[in-house]
């Protein structure tokens, strides 16, 4: 049973939502709840976990929930492209963190539905309890999500809910004619999207399974997680966390095309699960790059003050500084027209490994191989996935260290010559697919900043000793 659209509550907003105003992009946003009973699985008789990722699941029983989900959709349908991008809502945190207001989303007119399918987002983490019902108990007071082992059924739900076939008795969609639905998961989330596509999507729909038309699996370390007894998300606040490894590959028999993007944070765990490009399988790995940029926790940092009152520490200027969001809009870009019968999305090329299983680096300390963003192309600074503190948030915010002033002017003139050589790096971006023609400006403007901060931060550098 769907209810909404969901207003009111203490805040008078649903948790995590924009901090621009979607009316003003032509967007709708509205929040509903979703109840019912969710199938819970099991391996089937026989069946493993193996690492070629054919699981044969069954389901196992059902149990109650009530959940929310937040749309973002076109207020014009003719402005509507006719797909829906299903989020699986990170838990990491102990709070929903989600983002779908990209320009790609926006500019193309898709719509993006936020999906809360995890206990922790609703009820927190038992220490310092930060999920929907204790922010907001007055709008989210009597949701409940009794195990994560529901959360595969809820998440194939949320998708029946606003696609092609759904009912119609409160829409969702606003009456736009639905095509496609791509579901899309992050990290925690992509983790356990793996094992959704591995075992529940190729179910019959009565159980649960072919509720997709593609997937996307963002910074995915390539580790799946369990059918039951599955509460067990990563607490980010805890010590000692240390980074998955990959032990699972995609399966190779489905009839939906799946598309991993990664930094080289998530390469160096996925090296030993690689696969190769098929007509239904690509993955990006991008260098230089890493799981949360600088950029990605201003975001981040900026809607925490909003939801939660509390301004939290100011991020590093020493994290990585390369975006990851303009990549993630041109993988999306790809795999919406290859799950609506276009081609798949351009082969890339990986990052370079040593028999160590080492990120293998240039000279100036940036790996090699992998998509090459023009941040990395004509760089100036190391932004690379190495830590600046060992901690697990450490690991996965990376490096930026600017080049010293010596290393600046052998590889540029002044800023306007480096500002040339970006923009032909940033052309040869688009001309492989992975940047979009409306991200370059932008990028120039932020590569002019970043030039400037390395000349600063160069010239407060004392002086090489004589001799």
């Amino acid at each position: 049973m769907i209810q909404g659209p969901v207003t009111g509550g203490r805040h008078g907003w649903a948790f995590n939502r924009p901090l621009i105003d979607l009316a003003e992009k032509g967007y709708v946003e509205a929040e509903f709840f979703l109840t019912g009973e969710a199938a819970t699985y099991a391996l089937a008789p026989g069946a493993e976990f193996s690492r070629d990722g054919q699981w044969r699941a069954q389901p196992k029983g059902k149990v109650p929930f009530k959940t929310r989900f937040l749309v973002y959709r076109p207020g014009d349908p003719a402005k509507f492209n006719g797909t829906v991008v299903v989020c699986w809502n990170n838990v990491t945190a102990g709070y929903e963190l989600f983002f779908g207001e990209s320009p790609e989303v926006l500019e193309e007119g898709y719509a993006y539905v936020c999906a809360t399918v995890q206990r922790v987002g609703v009820h927190g983490f038992e220490a310092n309890p930060q999920g929907l019902a204790a922010w907001d108990p007055e709008r989210y007071g009597d949701l409940a999500i009794p195990s994560d082992d529901a959360s595969y059924d809820i998440f194939s739900q949320v998708a029946r809910a606003v696609g092609p076939g759904r009912d119609r008795t409160i829409d969702p969609m606003g009456g736009l004619d639905v095509k496609r639905v791509i579901g899309l998961g992050a990290s925690q989330s992509a983790g356990r999207l793996a094992t959704y596509i591995n075992a529940v999507h190729p179910l019959a729909p009565e159980q649960g399974g072919h509720a997709f038309d593609g997937y996307m699996l963002q910074i995915y370390f390539g580790s799946g997680t369990a059918l039951e007894a599955s509460d067990r998300p990563i607490n980010a606040a805890a010590a000692n966390i240390r980074l998955p490894r990959g032990e699972v590959l995609i399966r190779e028999d489905l009839d939906a095309p799946v598309m991993i993007v990664n930094t080289e944070l998530e390469a160096i765990s996925c090296q030993t699960v690689r696969q190769p490009d098929t007509d239904r399988f690509r993955t990006w790995e991008a260098a230089g790059l890493t799981h949360v940029s600088f950029q990605a926790q201003l975001t981040r940092n900026e809607k925490y003050l909003r939801d939660f009152g509390v301004a939290p520490p100011a991020p590093s200027q020493q994290i990585n500084r390369i975006y990851l969001q303009p990549l993630y809009d041109a993988a999306l870009h790809h795999l919406n027209r290859w799950v609506n019968g276009g081609p798949p999305p351009p082969s890339q090329p990986l990052i370079d490994f040593d028999g160590d299983g080492e990120v293998i680096r240039d000279k100036y300390g940036l790996a090699t191989g992998g998509i090459r963003l023009p941040q990395v192309a004509a760089p100036v600074a190391v932004n690379s996935s190495a830590p600046v503190t060992d901690d697990f948030a450490g690991r996965l915010r990376g490096t930026n260290r600017p080049f010293d002033p010596a290393t600046l002017a052998a590889l540029y003139r002044d800023e306007a010559d480096y500002l040339a050589k970006f923009r032909q790096a940033a052309a040869a971006a688009v001309e492989a697919g992975v940047m979009s023609p409306r991200d370059v400006e932008p990028a120039v403007a932020e590569a002019a900043q970043e030039y400037r901060r390395a000349v600063e931060i160069g010239a407060r550098q004392p002086a090489p000793a004589a001799g």
